[in-house]
């Protein structure tokens, strides 16, 4: 009589640990979000079937950076990303942010992910806003690359800062860089909080 009970026990255990999951997916990239995307792009010259979503409401030693395949909705790619230094509220988990340059906050809205190009931190690529909250990234050099200190798994501790931009580890920038450089179509990013 008590090994049914016990299977029945650990059946519901597991079931809610995987609600919790799968709810917690949603938590991480809202559904709102994405179909505000996919209603942004609809009939425009981007790629149609993916999209690169930054939430900056999710702890940044966490996976908060994802590449989304917007027909057969699923994540493709979860990553850590960096926000900029400017954005950190002293004494508290919130974040601001900005589209002044030199103000090294992080920009939210939705960017078309440009033309690659080898800087000081390798290669990276070049982004521009298309919001009135981060329409000065080209002019501020807000720009999506990789660098050493950003981990590629998750962790309790924060991850180091930018200048603003977002920052992924060497293995999930060139991750990424395989979506972007595959795609003949501009893909958009977007950050939000």
């Amino acid at each position: 009589m008590m090994k049914p009970f016990i299977f029945l026990f650990l059946f519901f255990i597991s079931c809610s640990k995987f609600d919790s999951q799968a709810s917690n997916t949603v938590e991480d990239l809202p559904k709102s979000k994405i179909l505000e995307v996919k209603n942004f792009i609809k009939g425009k010259n981007y790629n149609q079937n993916l999209a690169v979503f930054i939430n900056f409401k999710i702890h940044s030693g966490k996976y908060r950076y994802f590449v989304y395949d917007l027909k057969n909705n699923k994540i493709l790619q979860k990553a850590i990303v960096a926000h900029g230094d400017g954005s950190v509220v002293k004494n508290s988990s919130a974040l601001k942010f900005s589209n002044v340059d030199g103000s090294h906050q992080s920009s939210l809205g939705k960017y078309e992910i440009r033309e690659s190009y080898s800087g000081k931190f390798g290669k990276a690529y070049r982004l521009d806003g298309l919001d009135e909250t981060n329409s000065n990234a080209r002019a501020r050099a807000i720009v999506l690359h990789s660098y050493y200190c950003i981990p590629d798994k998750e962790s309790a501790n924060p991850a180091c800062l930018s200048f603003g931009c977002p920052m992924l580890s060497k293995n999930a920038f060139n991750e990424t860089s395989k979506f972007i450089d595959g795609s003949k179509e501009t893909i958009i990013l977007y950050a939000f909080y």
